[in-house]
């Protein structure tokens, strides 16, 4: 199997991208008292760290930033990963009555997110639930959709969005990955 790939955010329209997203967040909030992020691992920790730093210039605030892991929630565990690697969820601070806005990297099926919604609903009880995510590449297979979305990328089912970033992959940047067949 071949596969092509092609930068679609750069390093700086990733950051402008990131900065968007926290201006949406603390304008369609009207400020940000009320709010807490929750990163889903992997990708989507980093995410929101850098999301609250830019809030955090706009603001002067720095929220309470949680990390979920939903391995274990996900509908489709055993189906996709013979041996879940179950990590950490570390939220060390009180959800309920707050706006949760989950942080992710790409929104696809929208089963992770599905995922999220269990394990948060496990934890507390917040007054609202917020979705930002850096992609949407379509291909919903349940009735999921973000509140804060980076970039809608729509793809074809032979293509990938891969979201690299610095703390996990040494580098950042968005990418299109087409697999094709070798003949």
């Amino acid at each position: 199997m071949l596969h092509s790939q092609k930068q679609i955010i750069d390093p700086e329209g990733l950051q402008r991208t990131i900065k968007r997203i926290a201006h949406e967040l603390v304008e369609r909030n009207r400020g940000v008292d009320e709010l807490v992020l929750l990163g889903l691992r992997t990708r989507g920790l980093p995410l929101a760290n850098r999301l609250n730093e830019a809030i955090k210039d706009i603001t002067g605030k720095v929220l309470p930033v949680g990390v979920l892991d939903v391995t274990m929630y996900r509908d489709d565990v055993f189906q996709k990963i013979k041996q879940p690697q179950v990590q950490v969820t570390a939220i060390e601070f009180n959800i309920d009555g707050k706006t949760v806005v989950i942080v992710d990297d790409v929104l696809y099926t929208g089963r992770t997110i599905r995922a999220a919604l269990d394990a948060i609903v496990d934890v507390g009880r917040p007054t609202l639930i917020q979705l930002a995510v850096l992609v949407d590449r379509g291909h919903r297979e349940l009735p999921i959709r973000a509140d804060y979305i980076g970039k809608s990328i729509p793809t074809s089912q032979g293509e990938e969005i891969k979201v690299k970033v610095k703390e996990v992959d040494d580098q950042d940047g968005v990418f299109l990955v087409n697999s094709t067949e070798e003949k």
